[in-house]
């Protein structure tokens, strides 16, 4: 596994693979790799001649310093993962790399960005979109990997890539849960051991015949902080129920289609 830092020279890599006619799979992560990560990595290797993926923890689209400050590193283990995985190219950016402008230029959306996560997290979609306008310019990736957890970040990456008439196809992948049914996610790392035995019930809940009112006061019963509970209908898609909430100081987001 090639473990790049300078974006400029991953660029080169990347253009070298594709001059090659080499297809080019590209998974972004900001680490702290779990078993959701590594399903996007081996479907990638299975459509691509070359894949690849970065670490990169995101300044941008951090709202709160906090969460920013507390956000997992496990390095070595996700190093061991991704080369157990075959992984062909890493990209380790150092943080001012990715942003010699200083954040100066930014991909901003206008409408289902300020909705639902983006109701409560303001500028954290215009990180996220401009980090993966600038890894998919760096990439050339023929297709980008993206989990359905994220239900609308996928939509968003897949609406910019439709108007900024990208090359990269975004794929969404299905969530990949525990046993209990909890969604994979880095975040689960800072849950206390009782938090981890309350919070499968968010899945649980939502994907029950309840109501949103019944959902929403069974949640808090069960000690959730809901901050949005709400349907969601895309234009290519059926209508799904997206749902933030905390439990503790840990914020957790899934979504279910109904």
């Amino acid at each position: 596994m090639q473990i790049i830092r300078n974006p400029l020279e991953w660029q080169q890599q990347t253009s070298t693979h594709r001059q090659a006619g080499r297809s080019i799979g590209f998974v972004p992560t900001m680490g702290a790799l779990h078993e959701g990560h590594l399903s996007l990595i081996h479907q990638s290797k299975q459509e691509n001649d070359i894949t690849c993926t970065s670490i990169f923890v995101n300044p941008a689209q951090f709202d709160n310093p906090e969460d920013l400050e507390n956000y997992p590193v496990t390095w070595d283990d996700d190093i061991v993962a991704l080369e157990a995985a075959g992984l062909d190219m890493l990209l380790y950016p150092a943080q001012g790399s990715m942003y010699p402008d200083n954040y100066t230029y930014k991909v901003v959306e206008q409408e289902l960005s300020r909705e639902f996560c983006g109701e409560f997290r303001s500028g954290h979609f215009d990180g996220v979109l401009t980090v993966v306008t600038k890894l998919l310019n760096l990439t050339h990736a023929d297709r980008a990997y993206f989990g359905e957890k994220d239900w609308q970040q996928l939509v968003l990456l897949r609406r910019m890539a439709e108007a900024f008439f990208m090359e990269t196809d975004i794929v969404p992948c299905p969530t990949v849960r525990a046993d209990s049914g909890l969604a994979l996610s880095s975040r689960n790392e800072n849950l206390t051991p009782d938090e981890r035995r309350i919070a499968p019930w968010l899945y649980k809940i939502i994907s029950s015949e309840m109501t949103v009112a019944e959902m929403r006061e069974t949640l808090e019963g069960k000690g959730f902080r809901v901050e949005y509970l709400k349907e969601f209908e895309d234009r290519e898609s059926k209508k799904r129920l997206l749902a933030a909430v905390y439990l503790g100081n840990v914020r957790l987001i899934d979504n279910v289609e109904r």
